[in-house]
Order: structure tokens, then sequence, then C-alpha cells
């Protein structure tokens, strides 16, 4: 799938789907927070197959939804946009703001897996 635009609602559906990997409308449905109608979900659905974000299998007399990107593909692709958005594409700004603003504290091992990341970037 390449990049496509989605709305909010066509976001919440396919983050639930990624969330369940392969489901029919009614278990989307029944997934998302403040859910928009039954009817809404199925026409949601329909337009992300016809952005080619989602295709659908019968099972059982049921369409089955599967997303048509790995996760990891759509992650890497949703984290490209925001950095591009609001960070100059900058990781690095991004970071800093993140790590800035965070109310929890890192744990031990999370920040020797980021010192190990920091110094791999410094070698290369």
């Amino acid at each position: 799938m390449t990049t496509v635009h989605l709305s909010r609602r066509e976001r919440q559906i396919m983050d639930t789907l990624f969330r369940l990997e392969r489901a029919t409308a009614a278990e989307i449905h029944t997934a998302i927070p403040d859910p928009p109608s039954y009817t809404a979900v199925r026409t949601t659905l329909r337009i992300l197959e016809d952005k080619g974000a989602v295709v659908h299998e019968e099972h059982a007399g049921k369409y089955l939804y599967t997303a048509t990107t790995p996760v990891k593909v759509a992650r890497a692709s949703a984290m490209r946009h925001l950095l591009d958005t609001f960070f100059d594409g900058s990781a690095a700004q991004a970071a800093v703001s993140l790590l800035g603003s965070t109310k929890q504290k890192l744990t031990p091992q999370q920040i020797d897996r980021l010192s190990k990341i920091i110094e791999k970037a410094k070698a290369q």
C-alpha cells in the first residue's frame, strides 16, 4: 500500500485492525472506543478497501478484514509523517521533545537501550 490520506475515523479503524490483525466489521465496531454506527464502520471499511488499505476474504458467510500493510511498515510511515510535520524531519528533535516532556521515568533498561542506539549512531 502506498501512503494514503486517512481520516480520523479511518485511522481509528486501521489502529483497531492492526491490533486485532484480522476481524469482522462487528468485531471492529465492538473494539472501537466511542464507535460510530455499525453501518458507518462497514462503510468506512469499504472506503479503506477502495483506498487499498484493507482487503477482505469471506469466511463462513462473514467478511474478515486485514490490513494490506504490515504494522511495522505503517508505523514507519506514520513516524516519518510525524517527523516531517512537526520536527522538520529530525528524529533528534522528536526524541528531545519526547524525552523532555514525558511524565513517566525511564527504566534503567530503557536508558541502556537508548544509550546503545546513540552509541551506534555515533559510530556510523
